[in-house]
This record gives structure tokens, C-alpha cells and sequence, in this order.
């Protein structure tokens, strides 16, 4: 951490995500950020894909390189709101199109981006996204924070990597369905407990043909305790996160100490 006990003031926008609609989608995220600052918050987390929505047939047409497009808006909206903006795009590389999550800070500049490891075969993200093959660690004035992208949270290697590697806060933009929101929950809780952290987690609303977005977007905390939860509609979630808590939890609870990676193997 960079000083002594910080205590940042964190936002979800919980928005809905139309397909194909970036004008009114932007719109919303200006909202949003009005809304952020004026609450207080430091820190904005906006939804996966939150500028075109789950639009994976047309993903080549709507992507873009990192500083341009969608990565462009979210430069300019950190600096008109004075905020830390988070959330993730469809960025155009020379290798293809990938989901990526990108943090700005409030001059605009990218703090870190990260490519979507694991994609979503329900989906069909393997068929359009290709696919990220590294983590990101991304530095803050509360200390460094940890990216990915809902279906990530499925996958427990990479958050503990990151954990080791310093962060104290996760940030995942989702669109999480209805039907398994009670997953969600369960898995976000579960990467904050285990690594002794916090989990920030923006989850969309709304509805794509046949699926349903509930929402119940959620910070918890290193204990587990559920700082603040969305709803089903479109809201902003507001939550203080006191830093010391990561440094108690672990002080309590010695499993950074008493992790036996040696004998991690199976015969």
C-alpha cells in the first residue's frame, strides 16, 4: 500500500447494455459518472463490454485499438469526472479481437489493460475472442488492483496469483446471467475470502434476447461481508473500502504464511 490505511470510496454503474447502441450506452456512462462524482466515489467500475454490449458476431466491426474508440471515451470521461474508470472493451490487435479490461486514472491515463483469459464456450466467445495470456496488476494510490472479467471469477489460479503478486482489490465487470446469479455471489465471496481482499464486481441489467441480467452487482469484503449490493434495475452501488482491512484480515488469519506450495502435489 501506498501510505498508511487508505479508505477509497469505490462506484458501480449497473446499468443496462443494449446490443449495438454505443451512442446510448455512452450516454449512460456519462450518467453514471456524473452520478460517481457527485456521491464521492474515487473509483468507477462499468459492466463488461459495456459500449456495444454482447455483440460477438460484429465484434471485429465495433472493436478498437487501446487509444482508440471506446478505450478514447473511457480516457475522457476519468478526466471530466475526476475519477479512476474501469471496465472492458473490445480491443482490435494484431493478433484479433479480445475482451479486454482497462484502467484510467483521472488524467486520462491507462493504468493497465487485461485480455480475457477464459472465454465463455456458452457463449461462444472461443469462436469470435482470442483469448488474453497474462495478468494485469495495476497501480493505485490504494495499492495495486487486480482485473478480470466475469466468467474469470470461475477460475481461482489467477486471483491468487495476483493476490501474491500485491493486489488488495479485484475489479470485474460481468454480464452475469439470472440463472446463475446465486453463483455469483457465492464465487465473488469466494475470491475475496480466500485471498484476503476486496472484490468489486459490476454486473449489467437488463435483458439480450432469451437471457436475463439481474444485476446485484456487489463490493465484499476480506471477511466475506457483502459491503453493498445492487439490485435488478439500473443503480448505482456505492461502497468505502478501508484498506486496513486487508492488512487485519491477514495479520488474523495467516494463510499467506502458512501456504505449503511445495507439498501442492498430487500422487
Amino acid at each position: 500500500m501506498t501510505h498508511t490505511d487508505p479508505i477509497l470510496t469505490i462506484a458501480l454503474a449497473q446499468m443496462d447494455v443494449p446490443v449495438g447502441r454505443p451512442d446510448d450506452n455512452l450516454a449512460r456512462a456519462r450518467d453514471f459518472a456524473a452520478q460517481a462524482r457527485e456521491a464521492g466515489a474515487q473509483l468507477l467500475l462499468l459492466p463488461e463490454l459495456w459500449l456495444h454490449g454482447y455483440d460477438l458476431d460484429r465484434a471485429a466491426e465495433w472493436a478498437a485499438p487501446l487509444g482508440e474508440g471506446g478505450s478514447t471515451h473511457m480516457s475522457r470521461l476519468a478526466q471530466e469526472f475526476g475519477l479512476y474508470l474501469a471496465g472492458s472493451l473490445l480491443e482490435r490487435h494484431d493478433r484479433g479481437v479480445s475482451n479486454t479490461a482497462v484502467l484510467y486514472d483521472p488524467a486520462g491515463e491507462l493504468l493497465g489493460s487485461y485480455r480475457k483469459i477464459h472465454l465463455f464456450r456458452l457463449m461462444e466467445e472461443h469462436k469470435h475472442l482470442y483469448p488474453g495470456e497474462h495478468l494485469t496488476l495495476c497501480p493505485t494510490p490504494w495499492g495495486p488492483v487486480g482485473l478480470g472479467i466475469c466468467y474469470d471469477l470461475r477460475f481461482p489460479e489467477p486471483f491468487r496469483a495476483l493476490a501474491l503478486a500485491g493486489a488488495v482489490l479485484f475489479l470485474v465487470p460481468a454480464q452475469w446471467p439470472v440463472r446463475r446469479v446465486e453463483a455469483w455471489f457465492l464465487l465473488a465471496r469466494a475470491r475475496a475470502v480466500e485471498n484476503e481482499l476486496f472484490v468489486a464486481a459490476c454486473n449489467r441489467v437488463g435483458q439480450d434476447e432469451a437471457v436475463t441480467f439481474p444485476g446485484r452487482s456487489c463490493v465484499v469484503d476480506p471477511w466475506g461481508n457483502t459491503l453493498a449490493e445492487g439490485g435488478d434495475g439500473e443503480q448505482l452501488v456505492v461502497a468505502q473500502i478501508h484498506l486496513r482491512e486487508v492488512r487485519k484480515a491477514r495479520r488474523y488469519l495467516t494463510i499467506y504464511e502458512d501456504r505449503r506450495p511445495e507439498a501442492y502435489r498430487v500422487i
